[in-house]
C-alpha cells in the first residue's frame, strides 16, 4: 500500500506540475490532523491522527471527482469492564483498545465560482472503509540481557511493562462522507486548505453462541484535515 501510495504521488505530480501555470486538469492534495470519534464510538476508542492522500480531476471549473487514501490512527483508551464476575479472590487487570481506519474513496466536489482567493468547496461519496481493532492488557514480563549497536545500547536484563494482546480483529465495510473546506490559494500553483468531513461506516453486528445480539460496530468519525494542494 505505501508503494502504491508513493507511485500514484509521483505519477500525480508528473501530470500537474507542467500544468502550474494553467488551469490544472488534476490537483494533488496532501494533508493531515485530528480525528474525532463520534458518537457510541467514543465511549470505546479514543481520538486520533489521520494522513490524507488525494487527486482531484477537475471535470468542469465547478465540478470535481476526487480519489483519495487516509491512514487515521485513533489513540488507546481504557475500557471499563463491569467486575461482576470476577472469581472470589481475584483482581480485576486493566483492559485497552485501540484501532486504525484506513478508507479509500470517491468524492463528488463542487467548488462555487469566486474571485477570491478563499475558494470554499463541498464534497461528497463513498467507499471502503478498514478497521482492524485490537484488545491489550499489561502484563509484567522478563527481557534477557541484549546489545545492538544499531539500538546504540546494551540492555542490562530485567523485568519490564508489556501488553498482552486479548483480541484482534478486523473488519472491512462500506461507508460515506460529506463535507467542505476551504482552499487558500498561497499562488498560482499551490494552495492551503482546511477541510471538515463527516465518515459513516456501516459496521459488522456481534452476538454470542446463544444469538443475542451486542449491536453492531457502526463507526462515525469527523476528520479535520489541513494540507496543500497543487
Amino acid at each position: 500500500m505505501r508503494r502504491l501510495t508513493a507511485f500514484l504521488f509521483m505519477a500525480a505530480l508528473m501530470v500537474a506540475a507542467p500544468a502550474s501555470a494553467q488551469d490544472q486538469a488534476v490537483n494533488v492534495n496532501l494533508g493531515g490532523g485530528y480525528t474525532f470519534a463520534l458518537s457510541e464510538v467514543r465511549e470505546h476508542l479514543g481520538d486520533g491522527y489521520n494522513i490524507n492522500f488525494g487527486l482531484w480531476f477537475n471535470v468542469t471549473p465547478t465540478i470535481a471527482i476526487q480519489v483519495e487514501y487516509s491512514y487515521n490512527g485513533l489513540g488507546k483508551k481504557q475500557i471499563n469492564i463491569p467486575p461482576d464476575q470476577l472469581p472470589a479472590g481475584a483482581t480485576q487487570s486493566d483492559v485497552f483498545a485501540d484501532m486504525n481506519m484506513q478508507y479509500g474513496n470517491f468524492n463528488l466536489v463542487f467548488k462555487p465560482p469566486t474571485e477570491s482567493k478563499a475558494k470554499p468547496y463541498i464534497i461528497a461519496g463513498a467507499g471502503v472503509y478498514y478497521r482492524p481493532v485490537k484488545v491489550t492488557t499489561p502484563v509484567i514480563g522478563y527481557v534477557p540481557p541484549y546489545c545492538d549497536p544499531w539500538w546504540y545500547y546494551c540492555w542490562p536484563g530485567g523485568f519490564v511493562e508489556a501488553d498482552q494482546i486479548l483480541a484482534s480483529k478486523s473488519t472491512t465495510g462500506f461507508g460515506i462522507d460529506f463535507g467542505g473546506g476551504i482552499t487558500f490559494q498561497a499562488s498560482d500553483a499551490v494552495g492551503i486548505y482546511i477541510e471538515a468531513r463527516y465518515h459513516y461506516i456501516w459496521g459488522p453486528e456481534l452476538k454470542d453462541n446463544a444469538g443475542k445480539s451486542y449491536g453492531k460496530a457502526n463507526g462515525q468519525f469527523l476528520p479535520i484535515t489541513f494540507g496543500l494542494r497543487f
